[in-house]
């Protein structure tokens, strides 16, 4: 498959066979997944489920929203955001048929920076704003405080009742406070299925529907999702899951390792996928975010004669949407190359440096910055996720750390 993801390692013969070993384990991995016994798996197969009718309100909806704003903000935390970031950042919509009319996407409500919000509220004050509030319970903190400066921003500027109608929300079908409040002020919502997790939510309407706002071609990113269900992409994910569940026993981290910028929010989502999945029970590596080559200018002593706890996930486009070819009477002999040329020589020198040193690498080949491409990425990753934490002995689907910070956040708010 010329245009689907491919991953080659670098890890050692030894490591290769201890993940041959796991093949089993692997099977019966997968077949626990599709089988649908287990909570929170719901993703699983979710793209070639979606309903016609659903996707077609979300597609509606979407055009609706950017009928009415020049700016459309989404409010939300861990992955009620970074998967529709990721996308934003990762699809290039170069061409004007997409993004003609189409609003800018903004986010809210991920962190509780009085002057990240204040400076987001002076951005959109002037134009028309619309608001999508993505919550399973309406309790959260951080978006929680947003979402109310943000409703406040606009009932001053358009009224209660016009402001209300630019509310939109992604949440329970019956329970909790912003179901509540949805029902109360007659927001347009969206369910936001309770069996799907939120890191594993991005192909479903907490993604669809900002994506498509902004002009991004979500059938195209079901279709990618849904191509990664063939036998070839699955066998690649179980791989792809055994050797990380090999390596996990030999390192304590994991650095995934961008080479294009439009790489680094999937990276982002990436870091909380695997590490809220497997980090538990004393187990999991450390998963961190590098730009390359940026970073080899900075942390490039450090990866080449450091302490080796690590191992490398390295994410490479193969053909980027646009290049450039130097030329001029100063090039030299850079005459005639290009930037995408440039950047597989430091792919190239980095692999070949850090093997010598014997850095265990599995290079993660992308064919291109296409919606199909995301969602293929996407669906891979969620299973490959999912595999390795089965093959760890861990439940990939829960978060129970997350909800020490939370108790202890409101018992400060509560002195």
């Amino acid at each position: 498959m010329s245009d689907a993801i491919k991953i080659v390692y670098e890890t050692g013969a030894e490591i290769l066979e201890d993940a041959a070993g796991l093949r089993a384990r692997a099977d019966a991995a997968k077949e626990r997944l599709y089988a649908g016994d287990m909570d929170f798996t719901g993703w699983v197969n979710y793209a070639a489920r979606l309903p016609e009718d659903l996707l077609s309100d979300i597609e509606r909806t979407a055009d609706e929203i950017a009928a009415r704003c020049k700016y459309f903000v989404v409010i939300g935390i861990g992955g009620s955001y970074l998967g529709a970031r990721a996308a934003l950042s990762f699809v290039d919509r170069a061409d004007s048929k997409a993004t003609a009319g189409r609003p800018e996407v903004l986010f809210a409500g991920f962190n509780v920076s009085g002057t990240y919000h204040a400076n987001l509220i002076d951005k959109i004050k002037d134009d028309d704003v619309c608001l999508l509030i993505i919550s399973k319970s309406g309790g959260t903190l951080e978006p929680s405080v947003a979402f109310l400066a943000l409703k406040k921003l606009l009932t001053e500027k358009y009224g209660r009742e016009e402001a209300l109608s630019r509310i939109y929300a992604i949440t329970d079908e019956h329970n909790g406070k912003l179901r509540a409040e949805s029902d109360n002020n007659g927001y347009k919502t969206f369910i936001l299925p309770p069996d799907i997790g939120g890191r594993y939510s991005v192909i479903s309407p907490v993604g669809l529907l900002p994506l498509k706002a902004a002009g991004v071609d979500i059938r195209a990113l079901l279709a990618g999702a849904v191509s990664a269900e063939s036998e070839e992409m699955i066998d690649l994910a179980k791989k792809f899951a055994s050797v990380r569940a090999v390596l996990e026993q030999k390192k304590t981290v994991e650095t995934f390792a961008f080479f294009d910028p439009s790489v680094e929010d999937f990276t982002a989502w990436s870091l909380q996928l695997f590490g809220e999945s497997e980090g538990k029970d004393g187990r999991g590596v450390l998963p961190v975010g590098v730009g390359i080559s940026r970073d080899l200018h900075s942390l490039g002593q450090f990866f080449q004669d450091g302490r080796q706890i690590f191992y490398e996930t390295l994410l490479f486009i193969e053909n980027p949407t646009h290049d450039i070819t130097v030329s001029g009477e100063d090039a030299g002999d850079y005459t005639g190359r290009s930037f995408s040329e440039f950047n597989r020589a430091v792919l190239e020198g980095m692999a070949k440096a850090h093997r010598a040193v014997d850095i265990p690498i599995i290079r993660v080949f992308i064919p291109e910055n296409s919606a199909y491409a995301f969602g293929q990425l996407v669906y891979v990753f969620e299973l490959t996720c999912a595999i390795t934490g089965l093959l760890m002995g861990v439940n990939p689907f829960d978060q129970p750390g997350v909800e020490a910070y939370k108790k202890g956040m409101l018992d400060y708010l509560r002195k």
